[in-house]
């Protein structure tokens, strides 16, 4: 690892033989760039500085914006806002990978672009677009080989100390030394060093040889701690934890109880308010989260108004359950709300390491035992939609044969890729009968693939392979899985009994489902994909073989050489035309290998809430924004409470 610091006279002396660029304006650069980027003598090179980054150097918003287009600049400040989860938590290290931690409690970081606090894209009207946060300027070459942060020197810590560069290399090297270990061997592959240029400027240099697609991005996303607070408390970010690390974000922890519930406080003090990238955000003076054992009572807290605003995943309960007073009675908001990004990919995931979901012909047979059809009449009151893709209703969604720049993509990767996959239709979800569980037509072509693949049916009814060895699954379920999902999972199981499968449902406690999906402990689970809607070096962690074993982000933990070889021919896509035919290329592909079983999904995403929230009369496309630009309406609340609606 490269560490290297500039002298304060250097850093002064480069800044002052650099080119000034603005808005992302890129010119030719021949003399050295900034920090030494260019050594003498060296070939012209375009360097480009901007207010924030896109990889095809488009960006929406110029330098002087005043705020995101989506907000409203003039939302009142304060009130609060409650919501719930379930199951239980250990400790307040959102970024520790051995425990489970609070909801949210990775809020109080910040990166050198922006985020939401709670995870919802920034900006939340476009893909592709990151801005500055507590970098004000970001300076990289056009081949990005390097970047440069110029960090604000007015950015602090939650306690008031400065942030600067060298807390930046600090939660580095510590995401390196104590971080999840997929995602600390990948920086460790693509990120050579970094160069403390001065307190408030940092150089990544990167690795020679590899896509540059997303470095600067993951870099830039890199939450930033205190160096100081580290080095005083001990703490580790390997080790759950009471403490939280010390953040610079809007909100800070304020109170929680174990299994109980957390509170986030705005901080009064936040040294970004009057950021143009924080107009008409971060409304809320405290944000609370209710935890629940069980989905029944955490749906009877919010009837009775412990909790205000809820996200809602359960058909059966935005289909009969919400005719208790507080909606009869006006107080209760109820809202479907279009976001355009893709659903969530999920479904029944297969660990690909253990047989015999090794067997792509088992995989496909396995897959026909669920009913779609039905599970959506039945337990989901006709309110969900099939699934086909990993990027389902996009522009990155494959259809029908590859044609134009996809066919050409896939053409371009040679004999990795099987004739079918350009010869044939996209992989689409079977159809079945909603007339009974177990689709008939569909178990033949199951077992008729079974016996391709070496299992036969024995004299009991029980698939067994050659040497007699019966075919056993174990589903692993959260105990925090709602009624509905608990439902589709045993109704699965049964399906897949009735085909001559062995099967038991377990049920466990959800620190310890989390532990066990960390380390793949497990022969299927109900759970989802990353979806994608650009190639980044994300994509190697979802679905590349190099972490797979290791990475949460790869629940199948799949590993295939088509797979890597597309997400690495992705990375080195010029246009956005090219990176949209090498991700439908992606789709098409993951969809071939039955990765997973497709279960359905809600085009809108449903949310209820008391009547005291506001929120812009057009919303972005790609977020919600509960947490993040709604805001409250105090007249609204006092009537609430002199009803006794909320508490």
């Amino acid at each position: 690892m490269t560490r290297k610091s500039t002298t304060p006279t250097q850093a002064r002396m480069n800044r002052r033989t650099a080119l000034q660029l603005l808005g992302g304006t890129a010119v030719a650069a021949t003399a050295p760039g900034l920090g030494g980027a260019l050594a003498a003598g060296a070939d012209a090179e375009t360097i480009i500085r901007a207010h924030g980054y896109s990889f095809f150097g488009d960006l929406k918003y110029p330098p002087d914006f005043k705020h995101f287009d989506y907000v409203n600049p003039d939302a009142p400040v304060g009130g609060h806002i409650s919501v719930s989860t379930r199951g239980t938590f250990d400790g307040m290290n959102r970024f520790n990978w051995q425990g489970k931690a609070g909801l949210y409690s990775g809020l109080i970081a910040e990166s050198m672009f922006g985020e939401s606090p709670f995870g919802s894209a920034t900006p939340a009207d476009s893909i592709t677009e990151a801005y500055g946060l507590l970098a004000e300027a970001v300076e990289y070459p056009d081949t990005k080989e390097w970047c440069i942060f110029y960090m604000r020197p007015e950015a602090r810590f939650a306690d008031g100390t400065p942030l600067t560069a060298h807390d930046a290399a600090f939660t580095h090297d510590l995401f390196l030394e104590q971080g999840i270990r997929s995602y600390a061997r990948a920086v460790k592959q693509r990120i050579e060093g970094y160069e403390i240029i001065d307190d408030h400027t940092i150089k990544y240099n990167f690795v020679d040889g590899i896509s540059r697609r997303s470095l600067i991005s993951q870099v830039g996303g890199t939450p930033v701690f205190s160096k100081a607070w580290y080095e005083k408390t001990g703490e580790r970010l390997d080790k759950q934890s009471l403490q939280t690390p010390m953040g610079s974000g809007p909100y800070v922890v304020d109170d929680f109880e174990l299994n109980r519930y957390i509170v986030y406080r705005r901080n009064p003090d936040y040294w970004g308010w009057d950021l143009p990238i924080n107009v008409g955000r971060h409304n809320f003076e405290t944000v609370r989260v209710e935890y629940f054992a069980d989905d029944a009572a955490e749906f009877e807290a919010f009837k009775a108004g412990v909790y205000t605003f809820r996200a809602e995943g359960s058909t059966k309960k935005w289909a009969t359950g919400y005719d208790f007073p507080a909606v009869q009675n006006g107080y209760v908001k109820r809202e479907e709300i279009p976001v355009m990004s893709p659903p969530s990919p999920s479904g029944f995931i297969f660990n690909m390491t253990r047989a015999p979901f090794d067997d792509i012909k088992v995989r496909e047979a396995l897959g026909l035992a669920f009913n779609f059809e039905w599970t959506s009449e039945s337990l989901q009151y006709g309110l969900t939609e099939q699934r086909h893709s990993f990027a389902e209703n996009s522009e990155v969604a494959a259809e029908g044969v590859p044609t134009g720049l996809e066919k050409t993509f896939l053409e371009s990767l040679g004999d990795l890729v099987p004739a079918e996959v350009l010869t044939q239709e996209a992989v689409r979800a079977h159809s079945s009968s909603p007339a009974r569980t177990v689709d008939r037509r569909n178990k033949r072509t199951a077992l008729k693939l079974l016996s391709e693949a070496g299992w036969t049916v024995n004299g009991a009814g029980k698939l067994q392979d050659a040497d007699g060895n019966p075919m056993s699954i174990q589903i692993m379920l959260n105990a925090s899985s709602s009624d509905t999902a608990e439902a589709i999972v045993t109704t699965y199981a049964s399906s897949l009994e009735s085909f001559g499968v062995s099967v038991t449902v377990e049920k466990i406690d959800s620190a310890q489902w989390i532990q066990r999906y960390y380390d793949k402990d497990f022969d299927m689970i109900f759970f989802r994909n990353q979806p994608f809607l650009e190639a980044g070096t994300g994509l190697k962690q979802a679905y590349g073989s190099e972490t797979a074993v290791v990475s949460s982000y790869n629940p199948q933990s799949l590993q295939s050489p088509l797979v890597d070889a597309i997400i690495d021919a992705a990375l080195d896509t010029k246009s956005r035309e090219e990176e949209i035919a090498s991700l439908k290329a992606l789709d098409r592909v993951l969809r071939y290998l039955r990765i997973q079983v497709p279960s359905g999904y809600v085009a809108d995403t449903w949310v209820a809430y008391y009547d005291m929230y506001e929120h812009p009369e057009v919303l972005p496309p790609l977020a919600v924004g509960q947490f993040d630009f709604w805001w409250f309406n105090d007249e609204k609340y006092q009537k609430l409470k002199t009803a006794g609606a909320v508490r």
